[in-house]
């Protein structure tokens, strides 16, 4: 009965949720502290709304469309040739960009973990998360879905060790330090990195997947597996805040300078590494009718020769991403639930905020 309830209920909201979460939950005690920790807050719920009415209508129209498709397969199929192509765009660019952010800062976490320890130069840490990564992207969602719910568990572990190790350092006073003027100034910046970290609608396919036969609980699942990263990601900030204040780095955990909290991130950036590496697979399988052992070589050893090539950019990145190709995603993903007879008044706000979000992103990288 258990395992049962484990394997529709549980393991599906597990991997939504791992999905979710990655390495840009990291920027996110640096972005409140730039901006304030009410501002964020606001971003936090407004933005929480936001994506889990993007995921469930998500759902919805994947539930009405045929075949194995991935989110250029679903534009394309919708919304035409231009859709389509919009779509392919974003997506490569976007899984790329994730995915070089993720080998950037899991190959930083195992170097300042075990560098002191072991030795060796942190390309060499790099090429070995890179390694691991693609062996478990070669087998699949069935080992990737137990991973993930150890990497949610280890997160879980690691805000829980970030407390108790810095139970005496902890300061609320820090949380709210920022001063009124740089709050204003930076108000619009946690707009990028906060959909981000929280974006997920590439695994809503693969929950579908898992959830055949049991398709009417499909939104409980995506509530919960939306807004549980979303509870972790707000601990987590005011947690980091709280204890190092204005110390705090971009990458949050290499302030605390931490091995065990360093692994533990590298973990979690890791599986996160490997859901989006498949997902960008099957996309390229399913959609761009790509053979799998050349789906496998794009979606993992492109992002390798970027990084190569010197892209280190880690909350510029961030921003950019979601910023800009999330949000025309979201805007993507509204238009076709028009096309199903989606509500006007549900599509109008969320199209402005999308927009506005991908305007203001554009304006500060021309600046």
């Amino acid at each position: 009965m258990f395992s049962d309830f484990f394997r529709k209920y549980i393991l599906p909201t597990v991997v939504l949720s791992g999905g979710m979460i990655g390495v840009g939950f990291l920027s996110l005690p640096h972005v409140a502290l730039k901006a304030g920790i009410w501002i964020t807050m606001v971003y936090f719920v407004v933005l929480a709304f936001v994506v889990l009415s993007i995921n469930i209508i998500f759902a919805k129209i994947s539930l009405q469309t045929p075949d194995f498709k991935r989110f250029p397969g679903f534009v394309g199929y919708y919304l035409g040739k231009w859709g389509g192509l919009t779509a392919f765009i974003t997506s490569i660019l976007g899984y790329l960009g994730v995915l070089l952010v993720y080998l950037i800062i899991g190959g930083e976490f195992l170097n300042s973990a075990l560098h002191s320890v072991l030795g060796g130069s942190s390309v060499i840490y790099t090429l070995l998360y890179f390694v691991l990564a693609t062996v478990v992207v070669f087998f699949g969602i069935k080992i990737i879905s137990r991973v993930e719910l150890l990497s949610v568990s280890l997160l879980l572990l690691s805000i829980v060790l970030i407390a108790i190790k810095g139970f005496w350092d902890i300061k609320l006073g820090n949380v709210f330090s920022t001063p009124l003027n740089e709050q204003l100034s930076n108000i619009f910046i946690p707009y990028g990195p906060i959909l981000f970290a929280m974006w997920g609608i590439g695994i809503i396919p693969e929950v579908e997947e898992m959830m055949r036969g049991n398709k009417k609980m499909i939104s409980k699942v995506i509530t919960a597996g939306t807004l549980i990263p979303v509870l972790i990601y707000v601990l987590f900030t005011i947690l980091i805040l709280s204890i190092t204040g204005s110390a705090t780095t971009e990458s949050a955990l290499t302030g605390l300078n931490n091995p065990i909290l360093l692994l533990i991130g590298a973990m979690v950036t890791f599986v996160a590494f490997i859901v989006q590496a498949l997902t960008f697979k099957k996309s390229l399988i399913y959609d761009l009718k790509i053979k799998e052992s050349h789906a496998l070589v794009i979606s993992c050893f492109t992002p390798l020769v970027l990084f190569l090539l010197g892209m280190k950019s880690f909350v510029p990145l961030v921003s950019f991403i979601g910023g800009v190709l999330l949000s025309i995603d979201g805007v993507l993903i509204l238009l076709m639930y028009k096309k199903i007879g989606g509500k006007k008044i549900v599509i109008l706000p969320l199209v402005i905020i999308f927009i506005l979000g991908i305007i203001y992103e554009i304006a500060y990288f021309i600046k």
